[in-house]
């Protein structure tokens, strides 16, 4: 029961980041954390890089959900 409670907790983790990846809110946008990968990575390579995260963790969830 605890590995499917994670693997949602995940899945759910993965929407919210692909929300602010795309829809950029700006107080989460402004943060101290994300204006360094946009200074790093750039504007596009931040969403890409959030995008590339949300996939990993929502793989890793529905994995934890079916397998575990």
């Amino acid at each position: 029961m605890g590995w499917s409670l994670l693997g949602l907790l995940l899945i759910v983790y993965a929407i919210v980041v692909v929300y602010i990846a795309l829809k950029k809110p700006e107080k989460i946008w402004d943060m101290a954390k994300i204006k360094m990968f946009r200074k790093v990575l750039g504007e596009l390579g931040t969403v890409i890089f959030f995008i590339v995260f949300a996939l990993v963790a929502l793989g890793f969830g529905i994995w934890l959900m079916v397998f575990k």
